[in-house]
């Protein structure tokens, strides 16, 4: 009798044993989720359902002067207000960016914001932006003067008001 007892105790041991081993392999081979966090400026927004940066360029490509999409797209920060963070401008190809203000001036982002990966939500148009402006921006991001004498005529500008914006921790 003891040995029928040791023996079923041994294999109900060895049987654990192995399942429990099983169990950690299956573990193994299932795809870790990946899980992206993100600093919330302005409203709240979601990261669903937002186009690339060369979609976004394709859509301003279709607006004109006067032109409004509301839009939600990706990109990497090109340049920010070295002053107060209340501009940044994103890249949308290697040469083509696109000015975001944020609405009604209603809040900013970090100044050390260059490079990170970012979503906005907000309204999308196509401006055409003065000289003062022009130099105005140019003096903000810590142009040199020689750099701002150089800015003589207007430029047709890409431009985004946001409502949201999702920055990549």
């Amino acid at each position: 009798m003891k040995l029928i007892v040791r023996f079923f105790s041994v294999a109900i041991l060895f049987l654990t044993a192995c399942k429990t081993n099983k169990k950690s392999q299956e573990d193994h081979n299932k795809p870790e989720e990946i899980v992206v966090s993100y600093d919330t400026f302005g409203n709240k927004i979601s990261e669903k359902d937002a186009l690339s940066s060369l979609e976004m360029l394709s859509k301003f490509n279709s607006l004109q002067v006067g032109d409004t999409l509301n839009m939600k797209f990706s990109s990497r920060i090109k340049e920010v207000c070295s002053k107060k963070g209340c501009w940044m401008k994103l890249g949308l190809s290697s040469e083509i960016e696109t000015m975001v203000r944020f609405k009604d001036y209603g809040f900013f982002i970090p100044l050390d914001s260059k490079d990170r990966e970012v979503i906005i939500e907000g309204k999308a148009y196509v401006t055409e932006v003065s000289v003062d402006d022009l130099k105005h921006y140019a003096e903000d991001a810590g142009k040199s003067a020689e750099e701002i004498t150089k800015i003589t005529l207007p430029k047709k500008e890409f431009v985004f008001e946001a409502n949201g914006v999702l920055m990549k921790k």
